[in-house]
C-alpha cells in the first residue's frame, strides 16, 4: 500500500494515464480528424444555444453531458463499413444536431423554455399564426447553428487527400473505434450524473421545469429524456398508473375544500354570463395613458365599477390561449407534456361550463377562427358547451390580422345571443374569444390612431420624439385601443337590446403579449431631451429587471353587472386556476371536486400562490424562480425558509397532481368508483 501511494507509485500511475490517453485518445483521433472536428464543432453549439438562452455558459456540468452524448452518437458510424458512409452519417448528424439547436433557440424567443416531441402535434397551428411567427420569433441569432455543418463539409473537402491516406494506413478496427466511442461516451454520462444533486434529478425526472433540466443535463440528454417523457401518455398504463391515483387520492382526501357562505355567495345566482377571453390583454395597458388619453379608457371605468383583481396572473404553457382557456375552465394546471386541448382532449374533466349547465343553463361559445384551431371543437364539448359558434358562423369579410375583426365579432355576436336568449328560455352561459389583438398587431391602418409619441420642453420649444410610434409597444398599445373601443360597443349594443339587464360580465387576458424584455426597457428608460434610451448610470434611470418583467405579465380579471354593481379591487395575488371557485360561490353553481385553485374573494385570503408551469410561484410577498431557486422580493418584507419551503411544496404539488389527473384520466377513474 505504501508502495503504491509512494511518490515513485503515483508517478507511474499518471505516466500510465498519460500513455493511455495517447494511446486511445490522441492517436485515435489523429487517425479520424473529421470525428474530433465534429465533436469540438457540436460542442461549442450546445455551449452557444445556452449563451443565447439560459446564459450559463460557465456550467461545466452540461458540457460533459453534452460530450457524452456526442461520443454516443458519434459511435455508432464505426458500424458502417464504407468510409464514405461513415463520413456521410457524421454530415448528416450535423445537420440533425444543428436543427435542434435552431428548434430550441426559435421556441425559446417566444416561449421561455425549450421544445418538446410532445408538442408537433401542435406545430401545424404555426401555419395559422405565420405572420407573428416570423414577425416576433424568427431571429437571425436562432440560424446561427448552421455553422457547424458548413465548417465539417469544408474541412472535409480541405483535408479530403489527408483523410483518404489516413484510411489506408489505419491503426484502429472499426470494432475497436466504436467500443473506444461508445465507452467513453458513457463514462463522461456517468461522471456528469456524479455531480447531480437530488433537485436536479427530480427536475430531470418530472421534467416541467425545462430550462433547468437543459441547463444542467445539456441539450442532448435532455432531447434523449424529453422523447421518453412524451411518450409516456402513451404507455401510462403500464407505468406508474397505481403510484399517481394513490398520489391523488390521498391528496383531495386531505384538502379541505371551503363550503362556508360568505357575503358573495349566490350574488349573481341565476344571472346570465358573458365571458371575454381577452387575447393578450395585460393590466400593464390598464395603467397607461399617452397624451392624456388612457389606451384603455372603458376598461378602466368598468374595472372601478366591478370586482377588479388587478393582480391576477396567467398560467399557461405552451398551449397559450388554449392553456388560458382550460386552467379557467377546470381550475387545474396545463399539462408539462403537450397541450390539454390537443394531446389530451379524450380525457374527462370537471368544468365551470358544466357546472353552470347542471344549473339549467344553456352554454355557448364563439370565437371567429375555424373550429380545428387548438382543436376548440372538440374539447369545448368536452368541456360542457352545447354549441360552438366558430369562423363558418360569422361573415368574416372584414379582417384584422388574424382574422376576422373584433368590432365585427362583437357586432354579430349581439343578435347571435338574443336568439340564444329569446329561443330557449333559461339563463346562459357564453364566452366570446377574441382575435384582433393576437400578435404581430398588422393592419393597423384598418384602427382608430392612437399616438403613442411624448412632446417636451427644449429651450422653450415644443419638440415631439416619436417615442413608442412605430415600436412593438406602440403596435400593441394601438391594437388594445381597439379592443377596448370593440368592447364598449359592445357592451352598448347588449344593453340596447336589453341583454344587461339580467347579466354578468366577466372579462379575463388569456396571457401576456410576449414582447420582449427590451421593449419594455424602452418604455421604462426613454429619455425625450437626448432622444436615446437611458443607461445604467443616467439620471432617472430605472433597472428593469427579470423580475419586474415577469410581474408586468399580469393580465385583468374583471367581474361586472349593470344593475348588481359590487365594487371592489383585488390585490392579494391570484392566478387563472382560481377564477372557477371564485365564479362557482358567486354564481352558487356546483363545485368542482378536483379544482386546485382558491376562492380568494370570498375566503378573504391575504395572500395566496399562483404557481406557474416551470415550478416558479409568485405571492404577495416574493416571486420565487424555478428555475434557478432565486427569489425576488415584492412586499419588502422579510421572509423565512420555512415560507418559501411551505409554499414551493405547494407549488410543486399543485403541477404534480394536474399532470397526473391529465396524463392518466384519473377524474373518470375516481369518478367511477364514486357512483359504485
Amino acid at each position: 500500500m505504501k508502495k503504491f501511494f509512494s511518490k515513485k507509485g503515483i508517478q507511474q500511475k499518471i505516466r500510465y494515464i498519460n500513455e493511455f490517453i495517447k494511446k486511445h485518445y490522441f492517436s485515435f483521433f489523429k487517425e479520424v480528424p473529421l470525428l474530433f472536428c465534429f465533436l469540438i464543432t457540436a460542442l461549442l453549439n450546445t455551449l452557444l444555444l445556452r449563451i443565447v438562452t439560459v446564459g450559463n455558459w460557465f456550467y461545466i456540468k452540461p458540457l460533459i453531458a453534452d460530450l457524452g452524448m456526442l461520443f454516443i452518437f458519434s459511435s455508432f458510424m464505426f458500424l458502417l463499413k464504407s468510409d464514405k458512409k461513415r463520413k456521410r452519417y457524421l454530415f448528416i448528424l450535423s445537420l440533425v444536431l444543428s436543427i435542434i439547436c435552431i428548434v430550441h433557440s426559435l421556441y425559446y424567443t417566444y416561449y421561455s423554455s425549450f421544445a418538446s416531441v410532445s408538442l408537433l402535434a401542435t406545430s401545424t397551428f404555426v401555419v395559422d399564426v405565420g405572420d407573428a411567427v416570423v414577425d416576433q420569433v424568427l431571429n437571425f441569432r436562432d440560424f446561427i447553428y448552421l455553422w457547424q455543418p458548413i465548417f465539417v463539409y469544408f474541412y472535409y473537402i480541405k483535408e479530403k487527400k489527408k483523410f483518404n491516406k489516413r484510411e489506408k494506413n489505419k491503426i484502429f478496427t472499426r470494432k475497436f473505434s466504436f467500443l473506444n466511442m461508445l465507452v467513453s461516451g458513457l463514462a463522461l454520462l456517468i461522471i456528469a450524473s456524479c455531480t447531480m444533486s437530488s433537485v436536479e434529478w427530480s427536475r430531470f425526472g418530472k421534467m416541467w421545469n425545462r430550462e433547468s433540466v437543459l441547463s444542467s443535463f445539456g441539450i442532448y440528454t435532455y432531447q434523449i429524456n424529453d422523447i421518453f417523457q412524451s411518450l409516456e401518455p402513451k404507455i401510462n398504463n403500464l407505468f406508474g398508473h397505481d403510484s399517481a391515483y394513490r398520489k391523488v387520492s390521498e391528496y383531495y382526501h386531505n384538502r379541505e375544500l371551503s363550503n362556508k357562505k360568505n357575503e358573495y355567495s349566490g350574488v349573481f345566482e341565476g344571472m346570465n354570463v358573458i365571458v371575454i377571453h381577452a387575447e393578450s390583454l395585460q393590466t400593464l395597458a390598464l395603467d397607461l395613458s399617452f397624451n392624456d388619453v388612457p389606451v384603455t379608457p372603458f376598461l378602466n371605468k368598468l374595472a372601478k365599477e366591478s370586482i377588479y383583481f388587478s393582480n391576477y396572473y396567467s398560467e399557461v404553457g405552451v398551449g397559450t390561449s388554449s392553456d388560458a382557456e382550460f386552467t379557467f375552465s377546470t381550475s387545474l394546471m396545463p399539462s408539462s407534456n403537450g397541450t390539454v386541448f390537443v394531446n389530451y382532449f379524450d380525457r374527462q374533466y370537471q368544468s365551470i361550463q358544466q357546472s353552470f349547465k347542471d344549473k339549467g343553463y344553456y352554454v355557448f361559445s364563439m370565437h371567429g377562427n375555424t373550429g380545428d384551431f387548438w382543436n376548440r371543437a372538440t374539447m369545448h364539448k368536452n368541456l360542457g358547451y352545447d354549441k360552438f359558434y366558430s369562423k363558418s358562423s360569422f361573415d368574416t369579410s372584414e379582417t384584422i390580422g388574424l382574422g376576422i375583426s373584433d368590432k365585427s365579432f362583437f357586432q354579430q355576436a349581439v343578435p347571435m345571443i338574443k336568439e340564444i336568449n329569446e329561443k330557449y328560455h333559461q339563463p346562459f352561459y357564453g364566452q366570446l374569444i377574441t382575435l384582433t389583438n393576437h400578435t404581430p398587431w398588422g393592419d393597423l391602418e384598418l384602427m382608430d390612431e392612437y399616438d403613442t409619441s411624448m412632446t417636451v420642453d427644449i429651450n422653450g420649444e415644443k419638440v415631439k420624439r416619436d417615442y413608442l410610434n412605430g415600436t412593438t409597444l406602440g403596435d400593441y398599445f394601438r391594437s388594445v385601443h381597439y379592443m377596448d373601443q370593440a368592447l364598449e360597443q359592445f357592451v352598448r349594443d347588449l344593453d340596447e337590446e336589453g341583454l344587461l339587464d339580467n347579466t354578468v360580465f366577466v372579462l379575463y387576458g388569456d396571457h401576456d403579449a410576449r414582447i420582449s424584455k427590451k421593449n419594455y426597457n424602452l418604455m421604462y428608460n426613454y429619455d425625450p431631451y437626448s432622444d436615446k434610451v437611458k443607461e445604467d448610470g443616467d439620471e432617472g434611470y430605472v433597472d428593469y429587471n427579470e423580475y419586474e418583467y415577469r410581474l408586468d405579465k399580469a393580465v385583468p380579471f374583471i367581474i361586472w353587472s349593470k344593475n348588481k354593481k359590487i365594487t371592489k379591487e383585488i390585490t392579494t395575488v391570484t392566478g387563472m386556476i382560481d377564477a372557477a371557485p371564485i365564479l362557482e360561490n358567486l354564481f352558487n353553481v356546483k363545485k368542482n371536486s378536483y379544482q386546485l385553485g382558491n376562492d380568494v374573494l370570498g375566503n378573504g385570503l391575504e395572500d395566496n400562490v399562483v404557481t406557474f408551469v416551470d415550478g416558479s410561484y409568485v405571492t404577495n410577498k416574493i416571486y420565487y424562480n424555478g428555475q434557478n431557486s432565486n427569489i425576488y422580493s415584492i412586499s419588502g418584507d422579510a421572509v423565512g425558509e420555512e415560507y418559501v419551503l411551505e409554499n414551493s411544496k405547494y407549488a410543486n404539488d399543485v403541477i404534480d397532481i394536474s399532470n397526473d389527473i391529465i396524463t392518466y384520466d384519473l377524474i373518470k377513474e375516481m369518478n367511477n368508483k364514486e357512483d359504485k
